[in-house]
């Protein structure tokens, strides 16, 4: 069953326009990749599905609701969750304040104090840094902060952009070992790439995105032996 459905959608930047009426959908369950040069327009679409980029037409659907003008706050509540380009965390506030602010619409408090330790589980350097502030920690455990902090609000729908840039390569891996748990629990994912190898690694299925248009789909595996997947995306002929 598609959990996330995108139906001929469009945005546009003032008269640049970034999609054009691109359709893609994401099942219950699955890592779904969406690859692609800079500037393709694969930010673009995960900040129109997350509320923070209006739509000029087109349709989002997520989980059977219409999410199209919804706002952004709305939508965290549902569980449609964004680990955002960049990181973003909050530099100046401790690990465990960043982590609380992920679960600011949990009102459960046990739950939340479960939710800690349970990414504590998965990533635990940030357990051994607790009260640092976030703007002292590396790039990777910046990294791993922001993806646990989306972990705090208990998404359903995870949509991660680049979560491997500027990381040293054996942080890209533990990365995408951790992403791969976190889908093993249950969680979708949708997730925005540079790294094409690795994506299609530990994707179920990917599309190719070509300045604003959806050029390729397919299961991950057979993208990844695509020649023109290959050469554009892969270093090989």
């Amino acid at each position: 069953m598609a959990l996330l459905e995108i139906k001929n959608l469009i945005v546009a930047y003032g008269a640049i326009r970034a999609l054009h009426g691109i359709s893609f959908h994401v099942n219950e369950g699955e890592i779904v990749t969406l690859i692609g040069a800079n500037g393709a327009g694969k930010s673009t679409t995960l900040r129109t599905i997350s509320g923070l980029q209006s739509a000029e037409s087109g349709q989002i659907s997520y989980n059977n609701q219409d999410i199209t003008r919804a706002e952004a706050s709305a939508i965290v509540q549902r569980g449609l969750i964004h680990v955002p380009e960049g990181r973003r965390i909050f530099a100046p506030l401790t690990v465990r304040e960043n982590l609380e602010m992920g679960a600011f619409t949990r009102k459960n408090k046990q739950e939340v104090a479960d939710s800690m330790e349970h990414v504590f589980h998965l990533f635990p350097r940030l357990k051994e840094r607790m009260e640092q502030t976030g703007g002292t920690l590396s790039g990777g455990e910046q990294q791993m902060l922001a993806v646990a902090r989306a972990l705090m609000a208990k998404p359903r729908l995870l949509l991660m952009d680049e979560p491997s840039m500027g990381l040293a390569p054996i942080l890209v891996e533990e990365i995408f070992d951790i992403i791969q748990e976190i889908n093993k629990q249950g969680v979708t994912i949708l997730l925005v790439e540079q790294n094409a190898h690795m994506a299609l690694s530990v994707a179920n299925r990917g599309y190719v995105i070509e300045i604003g248009a959806i050029e390729l789909e397919g299961e991950a595996h057979d993208l990844a032996e695509n020649p023109r997947v290959r050469t554009a995306y892969l270093g090989g002929g």
